[in-house]
């Protein structure tokens, strides 16, 4: 059976170094600035340890996101599992513990890619999935460097000694989404090495209690948020992005997945399965947030009463579009599913369709949020400063009286657009329309590797065919209009 929220929340009670605001922060489970995100992410585990969802969420006592899928029918069970924890947070929570979960399926499906001249981590990336399965453990990752100018590669984490017993690394790695959160933290790059570039050509798995390991937090949206009333979302969901430091961190050997080689280091998240159960994960989560803006969309338009209007029903009709376009990537991604090492390692959802949902994504969300920004007007900037304005015993009269809408009461409306206000364009919300675009990295990134999927091929070959077809440069007659 998978830990209980209990126990999770407990294990967060272990020394880890996180900063925030130039003050240590000594337990993120009471702090303002993450305990209620740390309680939303404790109930994701009590939905799987005990709940009706249970036997959705688990299977042979793990969470499915951690099983190896061997058929089709696995990956729609996976995605039931992802389906009912990204609707806990309305879609605002992205890194939670099925995130990195799918990823170490991915490495158990094809360990063999971790065994190299200079290192073998095969074991070690087996055990690293025993470990979070077994264990119901939270798994963050930074796999991104510092956004440094040229000549700074001290910044990025790299080894600066070797022991008996391991390594000692120095550095920074970004962006630790969930990392105040995790249990532990994977370290590596996604980002193209050069061949030559064997000195950051690493990966590894700490516990997130580390000596040595920092976490510096960004602004914190639940630490702004008024109330649960005045910000509803950021006060409960925000997953937080922290920047890792590791000042002379030592990793056991038995941590190291990669060591001192460029290509498995890029192999392991683009040759096994891991980056496209990510795209999973993500993509039926992003499914799920639309779905949820697009409701907000039709309680906004039926409060104001302007839903039948013509003009207001496309629109709806648009973001309903946006909606079965999301939900069909994610269909087809796994309709499409493709064998993992000729079968061996299972199967994996389809690639050219993964890629392309990465793609359709990052363009699609600021659609929909201008779409739903657009049907909202001026109502959601003329609110109260707090619910407190309600309780006034002098100001609340009034606020009920000119801040109403028929048939709607002024708390009521006022909820409502408090809700789309910080889903659309509190700083919560613009933190989440520039993660849409950068989910799961750079575009030149995942938009190299659509371009590397396979469908450039039949592309080619179809436009060939045509060229052919109509005997250009054959030598015929290239003056008649036939």
């Amino acid at each position: 059976m998978t830990r209980s929220g209990q126990e999770y929340l407990e294990s967060l009670c272990d020394g880890r170094e996180v900063w925030l605001d130039g003050e240590r922060v000594k337990d993120v489970t009471r702090h303002h600035a993450f305990r209620n995100t740390a309680a939303s992410i404790a109930h994701l585990y009590d939905l799987a340890h005990d709940s009706e969802h249970r036997d959705v969420l688990t299977s042979g006592g793990v969470h499915r996101a951690f099983v190896v899928p061997r058929s089709y029918e696995d990956l729609v069970a996976r995605r039931r599992a992802y389906k009912v924890w990204a609707e806990s947070s309305f879609g605002f929570l992205g890194r939670t513990p099925d995130y990195m979960a799918g990823g170490a399926a991915g490495f158990a499906a094809v360990p063999q890619l971790f065994t190299t001249d200079s290192f073998d981590g095969a074991e070690n990336a087996l055990a690293y999935h025993r470990r979070l399965a077994e264990g119901g453990l939270y798994s963050a990752f930074t796999i991104s460097n510092p956004q440094s100018g040229e000549g700074d590669d001290d910044l990025v984490v790299r080894v600066v000694a070797e022991k008996d017993g391991g390594i000692v690394v120095r550095g920074a790695k970004m962006i630790g989404t969930g990392a105040v959160f995790a249990d532990e933290v994977i370290v590596g790059t996604i980002e193209p090495l050069a061949l030559e570039d064997v000195e950051h050509a690493l990966c590894f798995s700490v516990p997130v209690d580390t000596p040595g390991l920092k976490f510096v937090s960004r602004t914190s949206y639940e630490a702004q948020a008024r109330s649960v009333f005045d910000n509803p979302l950021s006060s409960r969901f925000d997953e937080n992005d922290a920047l890792l430091v590791c000042d002379d961190v030592f990793v056991p050997w038995e941590r190291v997945l990669t060591y001192r080689n460029v290509e498995a280091t890029a192999a392991m998240w683009w040759q096994t399965p891991a980056y496209l159960n990510f795209g999973h994960q993500a993509a039926t989560r992003f499914w799920t947030k639309l779905e949820f803006l697009t409701g907000l969309a039709i309680l906004l338009t039926r409060t104001n009463k302007t839903y039948q209007l013509p003009s207001v029903t496309q629109a709806v009709g648009r973001l309903l579009g946006m909606v079965a376009q999301a939900k069909a990537f994610v269909l087809a991604a796994e309709a499409d599913c493709e064998q993992v090492d000729g079968g061996r390692g299972g199967v994996m959802p389809g690639q050219e369709i993964s890629f392309a949902q990465r793609i359709m994504a990052g363009e699609l969300y600021p659609r929909a949020v201008q779409e739903i920004k657009l049907l909202a007007g001026g109502g959601v900037i003329q609110l109260p400063a707090s619910g407190g304005d309600l309780r006034h015993p002098e100001l609340g009269p009034v606020v009920r009286k000119y801040l109403r809408a028929p048939g709607t009461p002024a708390e009521d409306r006022i909820k409502l657009l408090k809700l789309v206000w910080d889903a659309l364009g509190s700083e919560f919300a613009g933190r989440h329309e520039q993660y849409e675009r950068f989910y799961h990295g750079a575009p030149h990134v995942y938009l190299t590797m659509q371009t590397w999927a396979g469908g450039a091929e039949s592309c080619e070959q179809l436009a060939q065919e045509c060229l052919d077809g109509y005997g250009l440069g054959t030598g015929q007659d290239l003056g008649t209009d036939k």
